[in-house]
């Protein structure tokens, strides 16, 4: 069946997705014959310590579930569309090379890389979908359908639905993908978890299942089953210096893909929770100036004015170390945490500042669509009489707003932990800085205390950090 775009309640949902995913709600899909059915859960009666003896009694389950998707959409020809389908990594990240989506355009020679696109032509593209409920509702990825002008839905005979797992699998598990690799429809592989929580660059919001079950082109948005038929994943990206499967793919887990689609057939609309604030990696450093006895938490490196956070009290220089009680390791867990909690809701975020832990109770807000605007810093022309602190390998010098970095020795410890000529220290042990003796002096107040380290808080252009440098190496 053929299904127009324009009633396709299709959403731009990468941020909501962890930057590559959603689910799309198919809510208009009538299907002429057959009639929808649950997919009951299989028994493993199999199993032996060498593993199941056949996988053909869940496959006969669940792959009627399993669609065909074709997508035809009008190619302007532009660098957004040419990427079309792959998800979004940043400029430069290694994944950005060999991650590719599983949506091969009909007019590419499929074994090859994809050839640069004409202007203004219909192309069509492929992967899979599944059904989740017997009226209808189907779940692909964003990047299978986004720009669509024409979605077709393949399959023949019933049309079953699939329920998602109760429970992740763990790394170890038995798992199964079923899809439309190459336009192969209806293929089954089967591997198992290979790791989980994989952050490969695509989103704020990355915890990727990584399989080693073969998944290639046209398999992107098909399942990726348990042994008792439950659905654990959608296959979303693959590494691949070939372009083939090499044995690393990667799906969005259930959990998050079920919060989707609550919110897309509730709303039509997904919403994360928003505190409002740059965070960035306690390191031991940071933590041992900071007096934390483990390098855990994500610290407050910016926050933007009158955000939930700043109204609630957060401060620069705080560290996040659980919310609602539950301790949060990094940055990643951190804004995961707070993103599927939703907007409106009320957080009790446990902080550690100026040596002490306490408790900061914030009500967080909707997480914008597009990226904040910077603050404008500025900066204004510095005042003369330069500074050599030598053992830091800095020159620094008095700044409009801070203390400017005017030159840094390749080989001291300063380059090493990334500080650079023009950026600029805003603090140093926890105070504001003007002048580079200033600087100076939090070092002297840091070995006389006897702490190993100094926090500089540094602004280096539109980015804002923490940085700890160690107290005895300015002595």
């Amino acid at each position: 069946m053929t299904l127009p775009s324009a009633p396709l309640p299709r959403r731009r949902l990468r941020a909501a997705l962890l930057g590559a995913v959603a689910a799309i709600a198919l809510g208009a899909v009538v299907v002429e014959t057959g009639a929808f059915a649950p997919i009951t859960a299989v028994a493993d009666t199999q199993q032996t310590s060498a593993g199941p003896a056949s996988f053909a009694d869940v496959v006969d389950r669940v792959k009627s579930s399993v669609v065909s998707v074709k997508v035809k959409m009008a190619d302007a020809g532009d660098a957004e569309s040419d990427m079309q389908g792959m998800p979004h990594f940043p400029p430069g990240s290694p994944f950005e090379r060999f991650f590719r989506d599983f949506g091969v355009p009909d007019d590419q020679d499929q074994g090859e890389a994809p050839a640069p696109r004409r202007q203004h032509h219909m192309t069509m593209a492929q992967g899979s979908g599944f059904f989740i409920s017997p009226d209808g509702y189907i779940v692909t990825n964003n990047h299978v359908v986004d720009h669509a002008t024409e979605v077709t839905v393949k399959e023949a005979g019933t049309y079953p639905f699939v329920k998602f797992a109760a429970h992740a699998p763990r790394v170890g598990d038995w798992v199964i993908a079923v899809g439309n690799p190459f336009g192969l429809g209806g293929t089954v592989t089967a591997g198992i978890v290979s790791a989980r929580g994989r952050d490969i660059g695509s989103g704020p919001y990355d915890d990727f299942i990584q399989i080693d079950a073969p998944v290639n082109h046209g398999n992107s948005g098909g399942p990726t089953f348990n042994t008792d038929g439950e659905v654990v994943g959608v296959n979303t990206a693959i590494f691949s210096p070939s372009g083939g499967s090499v044995g690393i793919g990667f799906a969005i887990s259930s959990d998050v893909v079920q919060n989707v689609v609550d919110q897309l057939k509730t709303t039509g609309a997904v919403q994360r929770g928003w505190l409002g604030v740059e965070i960035q990696q306690v390191t031991q450093d940071i933590a041992d100036s900071l007096g934390l006895k483990t390098a855990s938490g994500a610290l407050i490196a910016k926050e933007n004015k009158d955000a939930p956070a700043a109204q609630a009290g957060v401060k620069i220089g705080d560290v996040i170390t659980a919310v609602n009680g539950q301790s949060v390791a990094d940055p990643r867990e951190l804004a995961r945490r707070i993103a599927d909690l939703g907007p409106k809701k009320t957080a009790d975020l446990t902080i550690w500042r100026n040596g002490a832990q306490q408790t900061v109770t914030v009500t967080l807000g909707s997480m914008p669509n597009d990226k904040e605007a910077m603050n404008d810093m500025g900066s204004g022309k510095p005042d003369a009489g330069q500074t050599s602190v030598a053992k830091l390998g800095l020159t620094l010098e008095r700044g409009h707003d801070g203390v400017t970095i005017t030159d840094v020795n390749p080989d001291s410890v300063a380059a090493d932990r990334g500080l650079q000529q023009g950026d600029v220290i805003l603090e140093a042990g926890g105070k504001a800085v003007e002048r580079p003796a200033e600087v100076a002096q939090a070092f002297d107040a840091a070995r006389a205390d006897g702490r190993k380290s100094v926090l500089l808080r540094v602004r280096s252009g539109d980015n804002v950090r923490f940085v700890a440098l160690p107290a005895q190496a300015a002595s």
